[in-house]
């Protein structure tokens, strides 16, 4: 059974910014400017005394999406990495759902997801610089887009340094992958600057 969170097509995210915390939060927004969930980082005490002296690109990672009554929707994670980086995805009891392959890209990061199966389903690309990422299914037909351009109501809304808006096709309906998509875009900027 699964909830109405992963329903909406356009999702707003903006960074809560605590230049005296380690883990990034985040808050998400639907197309109404309503606040519908959180993605929040989740660090150990290790972890966060590892990240004063490592590289934090090596380091694991673990994001929660949690809906507005702060119930789990979907966990996104990674373990130690010293190259390209291999993220699971869990639905809200933990089971794996899917996974990212990060690509080996210089100027243009790259994402392949993946279903439980090892089979693709999406890629997520374009220009970090920009902050401009198309999502593409697996016959690479766009289905949706990640992007710091909009208008309307959603500009009223935010007010800190990294928001972003994320958009799947409405005509894109296989529930499945669609979770594992989305838990793959909207949590984007937190891997990108974990990878960093």
């Amino acid at each position: 059974m699964y909830s109405t969170f992963f329903d909406t097509n356009t999702y707003f995210i903006d960074e809560n910014v605590n230049y005296f915390k380690f883990e990034n939060c985040y808050k998400i927004f639907n197309e109404k400017g309503e606040n519908i969930g959180t993605i929040n980082q989740k660090l150990t005490a290790g972890q966060k005394v590892l990240r004063l002296f490592m590289n934090k690109a090596n380091l694991p990672f673990l994001f929660e999406i949690r809906n507005s009554n702060n119930e789990i929707e979907a966990s996104i994670s990674r373990g130690w990495t010293f190259f390209l980086s291999k993220i699971i995805i869990k639905d809200a009891i933990g089971n794996k759902i899917g996974s990212v392959q990060q690509k080996f890209k210089i100027i243009k990061p790259g994402f392949k997801i993946f279903n439980n199966m090892g089979m693709i389903i999406a890629e997520i690309s374009g220009d970090w610089k920009a902050w401009n990422f198309v999502i593409t299914d697996n016959s690479n037909v766009p289905i949706g887009s990640i992007s710091k351009k909009w208008a309307g109501i959603a500009k009223e809304f935010f007010t800190t340094a990294d928001k972003y808006n994320v958009n799947i096709d409405p005509n894109y309906s296989i529930k499945e992958n669609k979770i594992v998509i989305l838990a793959s875009a909207i949590t984007i900027d937190m891997v990108l600057k974990e990878s960093k």
